[in-house]
């Protein structure tokens, strides 16, 4: 009984080894750059780690297809380095002596590229399935509503608008009366009247003033 599951196991690892090594049949490499993103901080890439990114592959796949029965036994790894790089496959859960399609397993990690990125505190660009394209972050959606933020914009620079306005008619309206105001004060001073159309100085007509060229006539046409 012994010999036969032992037997039973070492077909299993050949078998295993047979999927996954480099350049095999819907099998992907990866390379990780945990000192690069991480410096001081960085975590070693032990047993753990590597059950981790089994799981991450397992739950990516499982999330692509409802339907998918994958578990962690089901994602390989071998040829890992101490660089960190490996390769990985993907087995069918129902025979597990074949592998899952490359183009499934993809699609499976391009739609949760992020969510396995952040289990690892990586990126794109530290985080590398060297087959499969990088997809771009989801936008980040404001905490406030686009439209909201529109409105504001448009509201304050309709207050403003109306802020000038007002200011504006105010100082117009100061320097008209500043104009005004000099312009009597001007009238007031200079007492200007046109006689034949030429200015002269207005007379002095009070009562009982006269005139020194006549004085001076009457005075020596009159004395006997």
């Amino acid at each position: 009984m012994l010999r036969a599951l032992l037997f039973t196991l070492s077909v299993v690892a050949i078998a295993h080894a047979e999927l996954c090594k480099p350049d095999a049949q819907n099998a992907f490499k990866v390379r990780i750059s945990i000192k690069t993103a991480l410096g001081d901080n960085a975590y070693a890439w032990d047993a753990n780690e590597e059950y981790l990114f089994k799981a991450m592959v397992a739950f990516a796949m499982r999330r692509y297809s409802s339907k998918s029965t994958t578990q962690i036994s089901n994602v390989l790894l071998c040829n890992v380095t101490d660089r960190v790089s490996f390769w990985f496959v993907v087995t069918d859960s129902s025979k597990n002596v074949t592998t899952v399609p490359g183009s499934e397993v993809e699609a499976a990690i391009r739609m949760n590229r992020n969510r396995i990125n952040s289990a690892f505190l990586l990126s794109d660009k530290t985080l590398q399935f060297l087959k499969i394209t990088s997809t771009l972050s989801p936008p980040v959606e404001p905490s406030t509503p686009v439209w909201l933020i529109v409105f504001g914009v448009v509201l304050c620079l309709i207050v403003a608008g109306i802020v000038f306005l007002i200011f504006s008619g105010i100082q117009k309206h100061k320097k008209k009366n500043k104009e005004s105001t000099e312009t009597e004060n001007l009238e007031e001073k200079v007492e200007v009247t046109l006689e034949n159309g030429i200015p002269c100085e207005a007379l002095d007509l009070k009562p009982g003033h006269i005139n020194g060229v006549f004085a001076a006539d009457d005075e020596r046409f009159t004395s006997l």
